[in-house]
């Protein structure tokens, strides 16, 4: 298994945990709120969805990635998203891991 699919698993499991949240706005308040310790955007999201969130993510300092698409991203959380933060510091510490290897 690669570590791109342990990722897209990990963020499955974050899902059924409810601890992610999903969607440009509500991430957004969640990256204000510093509630959000990691974010994912679509690779094939708009260059303004993904720049806002970018702008977003790196003021507040918050890891942020663009590995996944779409079609991806949703399938692992089971819902049609472009935007995906992940709210709990355990899920995000192994999803940085993963992806910096």
């Amino acid at each position: 298994m690669t570590n791109s699919e342990r990722v897209l698993n990990l963020l499955g499991l974050a899902q059924r945990a409810g601890k992610l949240i999903t969607g440009e706005e509500l991430t957004i308040d969640d990256i204000r709120r510093e509630k959000t310790k990691v974010v994912f955007v679509a690779s094939d999201a708009s260059g303004n969805t993904r720049k806002k969130i970018k702008d977003k993510s790196s003021y507040y300092a918050v890891p942020y990635f663009e590995r996944f698409n779409q079609a991806e991203l949703s399938h692992a959380i089971g819902k049609i998203r472009m935007v995906v933060g992940v709210n709990d510091a355990g899920f995000a510490k192994k999803l940085i891991e993963l992806l910096s290897e």
